[in-house]
């Protein structure tokens, strides 16, 4: 056992130290061996390959062999190559590969372990010294659109470096070696069709150059790929090109249909085609171009994809009103084929296409043509059943209808208002005369009479003037008809009538405007029973008077309204349109205007004058030719050069006057302008200088001066020869009063019997001045009570009555009376035949008081002394009374005084100078305006403080009281 024990100790060691062997064996990287380069100078990509070990991970390191910079340096995944057993691993160069020597090293990786770096391996550039010249790459390179590519330029040996230019553009440059310099362009766009050229050259030398070309383009991409037949046998498939490639020449897209090489023919618009001989069903298409490749596929019956080819051999059979198409087909199949035709018929630059249907079409008939017409026509067709697309369009062919005989013309007539007149009718067109017209013939028919007369004219005219007095003269018909005819190579038109009127219509009655809008007048009216035939609309420009330019149109019976449109209506033209029955009757008259304007000149005539201080200004009508529109009214101005002040609008276009009133002196312009909806006109301007009206006002003044004084004058010479006439009628003597009784005593007041008729109080009244009095009417029945009042001795405040007599005027001259006092005294008494009468009570400042017996005289003439005149008062008891002598306080009481002279003093003025009013209310005579019985000491202080006014008052009496005997 022991023995056995000591044999298996070394085996177990064994197996340990071999297992720690194979552990250090296995965490030992290995180092790669057999490096080997392999460069694809078109795409710039290096494959590297090498041998050794089981890692997976490797660090990998490219550096630029001359400059030993370092281009990657990274750890890679390899890929182990089972057939070969070695790694592989590629990598893509920014830069061309010819550009400089790249130098490659590789050592195995298995954690943080590494091995030793292997042998370096150097892929050699084209900047060797052995290669000496200006080189440039990559050469001819085709890249996409939007991508970036890196040049490079190797300079010659002994050369210095000068520039590198993509297109025109001057690039900056990097230095990959001694000799080599690289650029990269990014976002390239598309070239033209030879490339972009990129160019390197010499800093010294600029002849020393070197350069290449990229081609810059896209992929193919196709669109709309179809495939049909022609002939019903063989396909030709059509497609799209969604975008040019930008590639052309041998690098250009190749196209290859169901996997044959397909010729591609263009079309136009990147339409390509290409046919194959038989029909498939099913059809790809592929396209490859160094960019990319692409595919697009179809599939369809052959009878669901037929489009026929265009027709053969088309020719024409033609009449006048028609003509017969006929053509072939190439292709016998297409005779069991049912299609459809299109027909497209040119004439007079209108195109109108038609389409026929048949099995096999090869006629057709065109109806509908008009004679003596050129037309043009082609044709194409496809399947009625399936249709898939037209056919092409056959050569056009041309040709001409045949003549017929013409259209009927439009005929009218206008009458004029001095009962001359026109037959008109319109042109035939050529669509009308269906050839060219000979002449027209113009037949008057009187249907009553059955009278008839023809006249032909030539082609080219279209009126015949006619006579309306004349035709009445020659027939007794209420009515004429005209017919008219055109005549051609074909025969005579059908004939077209109107009727003449034979009285002008009067249009005052019916007129109306009418406004243009949506491009014509809008015209309505009544419905007339009496035109059975239906209406006719003529306008024409309402200025003309006479064979005017007319314009018609022919309405339908039953019509109420219209729109009568025209290419000749003009801006500021008033039209006239009249509304006839179809026998000549005028039914209704407008006027209008397409479109108003202002007027085109300034009113004319323009006319001012002054009246005072007033201008007037007169303009006459502006003349029709020149409104342009309605006139609305006149605006009038005051123009002031800078500017113009309105002054007034005047409505109407009667309004053609204005004045201007309270103008002074100084020049004036004034501006009057008409106008219309549309706008003023330019406006007439006029000036006027106003003068001052001093000379003319003295003038008047003097006039009226002259003139009355001339009438003054007149006067006093006729006052003054007849001063004795005047005195009698204007101012009689005033006869002295006389008493019947003993008056011969002093005169006391007297008491005069009431009238029957009247009482007058004096009553005092608060509201009044106390040193007023009041005349108060007493009635009759309370006589007796005033005359007890009277008798008795009153002390009170209330005023006593004064009774007076009605005043009687005896309209008899008057005589003159001797001063005695007999005579007066009877006279005073006689009180109903005196011309005496009393304008006035003037009251003192003391309580008035009236006193019957004797006892109060004395009073009585006290109170009335200092107050001035006394009225005459008689006593209640009807007996005469002794007067007192008079004091020489009562010299205004004391007697009745005649008229002498006049006293110019008014009792206001009195009051203001003494505060009494002496004498106020005298009697004055009914013939005079003087106070009878002034007082003669107020009547000499009245001349002493007034002699003046005294002395120019009294000039007229002393005029007529210097009467000659």
């Amino acid at each position: 056992m022991p023995q056995l024990q000591t044999r298996r100790w070394p085996v177990w060691l064994i197996c340990c130290l071999l297992s720690v062997v194979h552990t250090h064996a296995q965490n030992d990287a290995t180092v790669p061996q057999q490096v080997k380069v392999t460069p694809d100078m078109r795409t710039q990509q290096i494959s590297i390959s090498w041998l050794g070990g089981s890692a997976t991970l490797f660090d990998v390191m490219i550096l630029r062999t001359e400059l030993n910079e370092t281009v990657f340096y990274n750890q890679v995944q390899a890929t182990f190559n089972q057939t070969t057993g070695r790694y592989e691993w590629n990598w893509t160069s920014a830069e061309p590969l010819e550009c400089t020597s790249l130098s490659v090293r590789i050592r195995s990786r298995r954690g943080a372990v590494t091995s030793e770096w292997s042998s370096t391996q150097i892929l050699q550039g084209n900047d060797l010294p052995t290669i000496a010249n200006y080189q440039m790459y990559p050469e001819e390179r085709i890249v996409r659109t939007g991508g970036s590519t890196t040049f490079c330029c190797i300079v010659a040996e002994g050369g210095v470096f000068g520039s590198v230019q993509y297109g025109k553009t001057a690039m900056n440059a990097t230095r990959l070696s001694r000799r080599s310099y690289s650029i990269t362009v990014t976002h390239q766009a598309p070239s033209n069709r030879t490339g972009t050229n990129v160019v390197c050259t010499d800093a010294l030398e600029k002849t020393k150059l070197s350069g290449t070309a990229v081609f810059v383009g896209y992929p193919p991409l196709l669109s709309d790929f179809h495939c049909e037949t022609r002939d019903l046998t063989s396909a030709v498939c059509q497609w799209k090109e969604a975008r040019d490639t930008r590639l052309y020449g041998k690098r250009r897209t190749v196209y290859s249909l169901n996997k044959r090489k397909c010729q591609k023919a263009g079309l136009g618009e990147n339409l390509m085609t290409c046919s194959a001989e038989h029909w498939e069903g099913n059809w790809t298409l592929e396209a490859a171009n160094a960019l990319g490749r692409d595919s697009i596929s179809d599939s369809a019956e052959i009878r669901h994809r037929v489009r026929p080819v265009a027709p053969a051999n088309l020719s024409a059979v033609v009449y006048a009103w028609n003509a017969t198409l006929r053509w072939n087909w190439g292709y016998d199949a297409y005779n069991s084929l049912p299609l459809v035709c299109q027909v497209e018929l040119n004439f007079h630059e209108n195109k109108t296409k038609r389409t026929y249907t048949s099995v096999g079409l090869t006629t057709l008939r065109l109806s509908e043509l008009y004679p003596n017409e050129k037309y043009s026509v082609k044709v194409r067709c496809g399947a009625q059943q399936n249709f898939w697309k037209w056919g092409n369009w056959s050569q056009p062919l041309s040709f001409k209808t045949n003549i017929d005989v013409p259209d009927q013309p439009d005929v009218w007539m206008h009458i004029n208002n001095d009962n001359s007149g026109q037959i008109i009718w319109k042109p035939l067109t050529a669509r009308e005369s269906h050839g060219p017209i000979a002449s027209y013939e113009v037949t008057f028919w009187s249907p009553k009479e059955n009278l008839q007369h023809t006249e032909t004219l030539p082609p080219d005219t279209f009126m015949l003037p006619i006579n309306v007095t004349r035709i009445t003269a020659f027939t007794n018909d209420n009515q004429v008809v005209a017919t008219v005819t055109a005549k051609n190579a074909a025969g005579y038109s059908p004939p077209a009538s109107v009727i003449i009127p034979l009285r002008v219509a009067d249009k005052s009655h019916i007129e109306s405007r009418v406004a243009y809008m949506d491009g014509g007048f809008r015209l309505v009216w009544q419905d007339d029973s009496n035109s059975s035939c239906g209406y006719v609309i003529e306008w024409h420009d309402a200025l003309c008077q006479q064979d005017c330019y007319l314009e018609w149109v022919k309405l339908a019976m039953g019509s109420t309204n219209a729109s009568i449109e025209s290419a000749n209506f003009r801006p500021g033209v008033k039209y006239n349109i009249s509304l006839f029955s179809c026998s000549s009757e005028l039914l209704q008259y407008w006027q209008g205007y397409m479109q108003e304007l202002a007027p085109s000149r300034s009113v004319p005539h323009l006319s001012i004058r002054q009246e005072d201080s007033n201008v007037f200004l007169t303009w006459e009508a502006m003349p029709e030719a020149h409104r342009r529109g309605y006139i609305l009214g006149y605006n009038i101005y005051l123009n002031n050069d800078s500017q113009l002040v309105l002054l007034a609008n005047l409505s109407g276009e009667e309004s053609r006057k204005y004045t201007v009133k309270g103008l002074s002196k100084g020049t004036y312009k004034f501006t009057v302008k008409a106008f219309t909806s549309a706008g003023e006109d330019t406006g007439a301007t006029i000036s006027i200088r106003v003068d001052q009206l001093d000379d003319w006002l003295i003038l008047n003044m003097l006039i009226s001066l002259g003139t009355l004084a001339l009438l003054l004058s007149i006067a006093s010479f006729f006052c003054y020869r007849k001063r004795k006439w005047v005195k009698t009628a204007f101012c009689p003597d005033i006869p002295q009063p006389k008493l019947n009784d003993d008056w011969g005593r002093t005169q006391g007041p007297l008491d005069v019997r009431p009238s029957p008729h009247n009482l007058v109080h004096v009553v005092e009244k608060p509201e009044l001045d106390s040193l007023k009095g009041v005349l108060v009417v007493i009635p009759e029945e309370d006589e007796e009570e005033a005359d007890r009042i009277g008798d008795a001795s009153v002390d009170t405040d209330e005023p006593a009555s004064l009774r007076y007599y009605n005043q009687m005027i005896d309209e008899r001259p008057v005589r003159p009376r001797s001063p005695d006092s007999s005579d007066s005294s009877s006279s005073s008494m006689d009180s109903g035949q005196t011309d005496v009468t009393y304008t006035g009570i003037q009251t003192s400042a003391s309580s008035l008081g009236f006193h019957t017996d004797q006892r109060d005289s004395a009073e009585f003439g006290m109170a009335a002394s200092g107050d001035g005149y006394r009225p005459q008062r008689q006593p209640a008891s009807h007996n005469s009374l002794p007067i007192p002598p008079q004091s020489s306080q009562a010299a205004c009481s004391g007697g009745y005084k005649p008229q002498s002279s006049w006293d110019l003093n008014s009792p206001g003025e009195a009051e203001e100078q003494e505060r009494l009013a002496p004498c106020l209310g005298s009697p004055t005579s009914v013939a005079s305006t003087q106070f009878l019985l002034p007082d003669g000491e107020s009547e000499e202080r009245g001349e002493e403080k007034r002699p003046l006014s005294a002395s120019a008052a009294g000039w007229f009496t002393n005029l007529l009281s210097s009467a000659k005997p």
